[in-house]
């Protein structure tokens, strides 16, 4: 790989896809000797949909401590991996802009590590895929990580 990539990004979303995508993104981040930013965007709207419209801030405040334990649990993976360099992020917003191009342009992001899917088959098809979007529209490069078992439905 000639590209020397400095402040990588792995947006997770606590699915299955997020140990994956963070064991990649870790891997880069060693061979590149650079920073690694770990990221979850949470849609508030999503919440309000769910909820009826009524979503409490004591609600939106619970959920983004227990995202923001996680995300500190994930940060302490990658640097007992060696990295040296991680910070963890909380946004709130629509993942797909944020992801692809608000986030990498505060953060001068030059890499996008993100999973193939953190959704059933039915939410892509309401909703577009994340990582679709990202791949079209990102400001920088993106590697996308199929989880094994995607990668074993897809050989069949």
């Amino acid at each position: 790989m000639d590209q020397q990539y400095n402040n990588i990004l792995a947006p997770v979303d606590g699915s299955k896809a997020t140990d994956p995508v963070l064991d990649k993104a870790i891997e880069v981040a060693k061979l590149n000797d650079t920073h690694l930013d770990i990221l979850n965007v949470l849609e508030v709207n999503q919440f309000s949909d769910t909820y009826g419209g009524a979503v409490s801030g004591d609600v939106i405040y619970k959920l983004s401590e227990d995202v923001q334990a996680r995300l500190t649990e994930l940060k302490q993976k990658a640097l007992d991996a060696g990295v040296k360099s991680v910070d963890i992020h909380v946004r709130f917003g629509n993942p797909k802009p944020v992801i692809a191009r608000e986030f990498p342009a505060d953060h001068d992001t030059q890499l996008i590590v993100i999973g193939s899917t953190g959704l059933t088959a039915v939410e892509r098809l309401m909703i577009g895929s994340v990582t679709n979007y990202v791949s079209r529209s990102a400001v920088c490069d993106v590697l996308i990580v199929k989880p094994a078992e995607l990668a074993k439905l897809d050989k069949d």
